[in-house]
C-alpha cells in the first residue's frame, strides 16, 4: 500500500492516542502531532506514565488506561519503547499504529514493525501524520518528499 493511502487510512480514524508526549516542552514531536491532532478535530489523548497532564490535559499510563479505547496510536518515544507498545496496541486489538519518524531513528523499531503487521496491525513505520491530509502544512510536507529520499518516510507500507 503506498504511504499516501496509509496515511489516509489512519487518518480516517477518530480517536487517537500519542504516546511518548512530554511534560517538558511543546516543541517535542509527540507534543506537536498531539496538539495538531487536537486542533484538527481529533479526539486525541496523550499518554505518558510520568505526568498526570501535559498543557493543561489529563495524560495516561498507558493505552489500556484510555476510557472508551482508542482506534489508533502515533508511538512518539524512543525506538527502545516501540516494542512494548506495539503489544499494547495488539492486546488491545487496535488496527493502526505510527511510529513517527522525520531525522534519526525517531520511534521506529523493526522489532516493533513486524510484531504489529504479524498480529494485522496496519503499521506505518517512519514519517509523521502530520505529513498528509488534512493535518499537514507546508514545511511537512516539504520534509515529506525529502524525507522519502533518506527512507526515514517508507514510500510503501506493508
Amino acid at each position: 500500500m503506498k504511504i499516501a493511502d496509509a496515511a489516509q487510512t489512519f487518518l480516517s480514524q477518530h480517536r487517537i492516542a500519542v504516546t511518548g508526549v512530554s511534560r517538558e516542552g511543546t516543541q517535542h514531536g509527540a507534543n506537536v502531532v498531539y496538539q495538531r491532532l487536537k486542533d484538527r478535530g481529533y479526539t486525541v489523548f496523550a499518554v505518558n506514565p510520568n505526568t498526570p497532564e501535559v498543557d493543561g490535559d489529563r495524560t495516561y499510563p498507558d493505552l489500556a488506561s484510555i476510557p472508551g479505547g482508542v482506534d489508533a496510536v502515533v508511538i512518539g518515544t524512543s525506538a527502545a519503547h516501540a516494542p512494548a507498545t506495539m503489544r499494547e496496541i495488539v492486546d488491545l486489538g487496535i488496527k493502526y499504529a505510527w511510529m513517527h519518524r522525520s531525522f534519526g531513528e525517531g520511534s521506529v523499531s523493526p522489532e516493533a514493525t513486524r510484531i504489529g503487521r504479524d498480529a494485522g496491525v496496519l503499521v506505518i513505520d517512519g514519517g509523521c501524520p502530520l505529513m498528509f491530509g488534512e493535518t499537514s502544512d507546508g514545511g511537512h510536507r516539504f520534509m515529506c518528499r525529502m524525507l522519502k529520499m533518506t527512507k526515514a518516510v517508507p514510500r510503501q507500507v506493508a
